[in-house]
């Protein structure tokens, strides 16, 4: 199983996407040319002042493409140096919606290509982006993602004085939260699961309110309620969901969950997730009984 860790700073970041239309069996990627390199090249650019990774993926392929998409598994990152700096870019697979038109900026794009993947290979001017090519398929090309998510920045549990589960999130915790609903939406999840503490709950509320879901509480996911032979069902009926789907829980549960959608140990190091963090587990199909055939962790 591939894994990835998007929490990499001190360097130049840019993000970018494979994207690619039509059947699983024989896909086409698109190709941006870029006059002013006179190249052709991948979807990319560099991440903003504070701006998310994943939700720069986005951003760059939308400003350069004119598409959205929904992005599947994060690709090996690309390293080279660019200006006597060294930069590193971090790439998704990500299908292009069916109701989308490629359209070129204008600008940084003048012109955009469909073209298979051999054909694609052939056309790309630099070696990095043929061997992405190389990686696709490494693992499925169509994945469905169930996302564990740790609630967002809530205070001191020593100075808050109530019950826990109605310690809410913090200013800090907010604004991961509102980063969230841009973020959660690379990977659309419809089927929302919260332990039913606040902090978690709150977590997801402006991803939900966003798209018109509910949030299902399971007391089963909280510290205090937590009952492992419960949030196992509940992890595998996430499992067998044909979409996407997303669990909020706590830094103490989530290890547990972690080794039960993957139904192998973990090391320790793979099960820290920081607050407002996730962890993506993608599987090869839809449906109980499909192995996780990559993960990635991503900071909030």
């Amino acid at each position: 199983m591939a894994t990835a860790d998007m929490t990499t700073t001190g360097m130049v970041r840019a993000t970018g996407a494979v994207v690619w239309r039509g059947d699983e069996d024989a896909p086409e990627v698109a190709l941006v040319h870029r006059p002013a390199y006179g190249d052709w090249s991948l979807p990319k650019g560099k991440l903003k002042r504070g701006e998310h990774v994943v939700a720069a993926a986005l951003r760059e392929v939308r400003e350069e493409t004119g598409l959205r998409v929904v992005l599947g598994r994060a690709l090996p990152p690309v390293h080279y140096r660019h200006d006597d700096r060294l930069k590193r870019v971090d790439y998704w697979l990500a299908r292009a919606l069916d109701d989308d038109e490629a359209a070129a900026d204008g600008d940084e794009v003048d012109e955009i290509a469909w073209l298979p993947i051999e054909e694609a290979r052939r056309r790309l001017t630099h070696a990095w982006d043929r061997g992405l090519l190389r990686a696709v398929g490494a693992a499925p090309l169509v994945t469905t993602p169930l996302i564990l998510l740790r609630h967002a920045l809530a205070g001191s549990r020593q100075e808050w004085k109530g019950d826990d589960d109605r310690r809410p999130l913090d200013e800090r915790g907010r604004a991961q939260a509102e980063i969230l609903a841009t973020v959660l939406g690379a990977y659309r999840p419809a089927v929302l699961v919260s332990s039913h503490s606040d902090r978690c709950t709150q977590t997801l509320e402006p991803y939900a309110e966003r798209h018109g879901l509910e949030v299902r509480e399971e007391t089963a996911l909280s510290e205090s309620g937590y009952d492992a032979r419960e949030a196992e069902r509940i992890v595998r009926d996430l499992l067998a969901e044909p979409g996407a789907a997303v669990l909020c829980s706590h830094g103490k549960v989530l290890p547990e969950l972690l080794g039960m959608a993957h139904r192998a140990p973990y090391g320790m190091g793979d099960r820290n997730i920081a607050k407002g963090g996730f962890a993506v587990l993608h599987r090869g199909a839809a449906g109980a009984g499909e192995r996780v055939v990559s993960m990635e962790r991503y900071a909030t």
